[in-house]
């Protein structure tokens, strides 16, 4: 903006030469004009020029004025039929025209007429003119544009409906995982309390649910999410615990004009926001949070030292609870040396979207994606035409399933202002997809709720893939899970043996069921025995797989912060082969549990071990499913040391 403006101002002076000799009236007319574009007195020049043309309806000037009158207003398609009467008219106009008017040819959407203005600036201009290079660059995004006006991606927005929607400006919407819950921004008049003294408008956080498929009635953030200050740029964690977003020119709190905050919600009620502090916050600008699906991973923009460009894409890690690293740059793949903003991470927690005003594109911001790989961010793929315009597109949402997008747009149609609307995103813009396990933790004996540590280990690699805490109040959790993954779900509490289970996730690019399950925990008495789901054997084996020290490494941390309790394990088989054989295979693998926890510091004086064979079945012999869950190792709590 700040170059079409200096740009527009250079058409003060007269920009076309070698006409005719000219009626000193209608210059002096024109001088005038001029003068009241300087005080943005629009109305007043148009007046000057209508005088002018009626003398003079040939003089190539006049045309110049009248589409700076209509670029400095924003109408693009008639400051570029204006501008291109000047060129028409002018004997030999001056190479800026040609440039000027092909930006304004980009804001309309004419890229084949701008592709050709560029081209003749530089036939018209030397090699170290210091617009060539935004005449190259506009060059390659006319030919990207023009092809991707040819092959369109599907794009059918839906508003979301009056529920959400109203005749003030909602935009940056946020939802949860299970697209049960929505948080958006408001911009509303202000009112009595708004703090902000020259602001004729104030932003607060609104929410809705949703119930049997329809959004209800959205109500305003309490006290204290909202406040009198502007809030706005959020974010909410795929699990709805966690709000992330910006607030401004907080003398109190704040480290900068800009700084990022994060509440946590305990049951209905959200915690008094707290400042990300440094190193995140600085007395630069940090805004436009986006968590990942760990938890702790979190993308944000920022003008800071280091940057690339103007503003870049940075990411910090909640190194725990309000305590977060170093934040690092994502590098010159993503960012450019102009604007990368509006960072989105999907909860597969490697396909990044974002807005850009670097890469080749359709014009202003465009929305990309980049996937994370093994060798860092792939080269960002623009979403294409219409989702991408020749105007600024900035904010993108996409659910877990990877199938619906949301965003907000003042296109017509829509409530007022800028309104929020969803659309099938097209299956070539689509990130994994992922599905979430929801449910809540409680105490069997009792039924109260507790609050006990989820995670989602990916046992392949033994990485985190999601963590999270149900809620104390009310025990409930969501956390995500990848397809095309073998998972592992531990629930753990620092009193209660943990609670473990195995997911083989099928890869389907289609709308995903997720999980519900209420997991109850058993309190660690005498006798007790809890199953080891996710401790596995090559077939007829009985050395370890690596995909089973994840939850061993569980049983080694529980031991160590229970360091009373005495444990036997137990090895079982199914029926298959001789009573002999069995005995021996599950006495053996339980030695192989037993030996990798006395490796994990558990002193053995703790433990003992013993092979069952298939004399303590589970479930029936007489099928496969019922067999795989008679071949088990198991755990059974024997005493407490004194």
């Amino acid at each position: 903006m700040k170059l079409r403006f200096f740009l527009v101002l250079l058409f003060c002076i007269s920009i076309c030469f070698g006409q005719n000799e000219v009626n000193p009236k209608v210059v002096d007319l024109c001088k005038k004009a001029k003068h009241e574009i300087n005080e943005q007195n629009f109305s007043k020049a148009e007046s000057y020029l209508k005088k002018a043309l009626k003398i003079d309806s040939t003089f190539a000037d006049i045309y110049v004025i009248q589409g700076d009158i209509y670029n400095f207003t924003l109408q693009n398609e008639l400051s570029v039929k204006y501008y291109n009467k000047a060129i028409s008219l002018a004997k030999n106009p001056k190479p800026i025209l040609y440039f000027i008017t092909a930006e304004e040819e980009v804001r309309a959407s004419l890229y084949a007429q701008a592709l050709e203005h560029y081209n003749t600036y530089l036939d018209k201009t030397q090699p170290n003119d210091p617009l060539q290079k935004e005449s190259i660059r506009g060059i390659e995004n006319c030919k990207f544009a023009i092809e991707a006006m040819k092959n369109p991606v599907s794009f059918n927005p839906v508003n979301l409906g009056s529920s959400i929607n109203s005749e003030y400006d909602e935009y940056l919407p946020a939802i949860t995982a299970d697209e049960e819950e929505i948080i958006f921004t408001v911009m509303r008049p202000r009112d009595k309390n708004t703090v902000c003294i020259f602001c004729q408008s104030e932003e607060d956080f609104y929410g809705s649910v949703k119930e049997n498929g329809e959004w209800q009635p959205r109500y305003k953030l309490p006290y204290p999410i909202n406040t009198s200050y502007n809030e706005g740029a959020q974010c909410v964690s795929p699990d709805g615990k966690y709000l992330f977003y910006t607030l401004c020119d907080m003398e109190e709190t704040g480290e900068g004009s800009c700084d990022l905050y994060w509440s946590k919600r305990i049951g209905n009620r959200w915690s008094r926001p707290r400042n990300f502090d440094k190193p995140v916050n600085t007395n630069y600008w940090e805004s436009q949070p986006s968590i990942g699906p760990d938890g702790k991973t979190i993308y944000f923009v920022s003008n800071r030292p280091g940057s690339i460009g103007g503003m870049d894409i940075w990411k910090t890690v909640m190194l725990e609870e309000g305590i977060f690293s170093i934040p690092e740059n994502l590098g010159p793949t993503i960012n450019t040396a102009d604007d990368e903003a509006a960072p989105f991470i999907h909860v597969d927690g490697r396909t990044l979207y974002f807005s850009s005003n670097g890469h080749v594109g359709l014009g202003g911001m465009d929305i990309y994606y980049s996937t994370l790989s093994d060798t860092g961010w792939t080269k960002p793929v623009n979403l294409g035409y219409p989702i991408n315009t020749a105007a600024d597109e900035i904010n993108l949402l996409i659910n877990a399933a990877g199938t619906t997008a949301y965003y907000s747009s003042d296109k017509d149609g829509g409530f007022g202002g800028q309104d929020i609307y969803s659309f099938e995103l097209d299956e070539r813009l689509r990130p994994t997809p992922v599905t979430y396990i929801k449910g809540k933790v409680y105490d069997e004996l009792t039924k109260q709720p507790l609050k006990a540590y989820i995670e989602l280990t990916d046992l392949t690699n033994g990485t985190v893939i999601t963590s999270t805490f149900s809620d104390p109040t009310t025990g409930e959790f969501l956390a995500c899970i990848l397809t095309g993954s073998n998972v592992l779900l531990n629930v753990s509490h620092p009193y209660y043996p943990f609670y473990s289970e195995n997911f083989q996730i099928e890869k389907k690019y289609t709308e995903l069921e997720p999980y519900h399950k209420d997991i109850a925990l058993r309190r660690p008495e005498v006798g007790e025995t809890f199953v080891l789901r996710n401790v596995f054997f090559d077939f007829d084996q009985s050395s370890l797989k690596n995909e089973s020290h994840v939850e061993l490494d569980k049983l080694a941390d529980y031991l160590k912060e229970n360091s009373a309790i005495r444990i036997e394990l137990g090895g079982h088989t199914d029926n298959q082969g001789s009573a002999e054989y069995n005995e021996k295979l599950s006495l053996d693998r339980a030695k192989s549990v037993y030996n990798y926890l006395i490796n994990k510091g558990i002193d053995k004086n703790r433990m003992s071990f013993k092979g069952y064979g298939a004399s303590k079945p589970i479930a029936t012999n007489e099928t496969e499913e019922g067999r795989a869950l008679n071949r088990r190792t198991e755990f059974k709590i024997t005493g407490y040391e004194k």
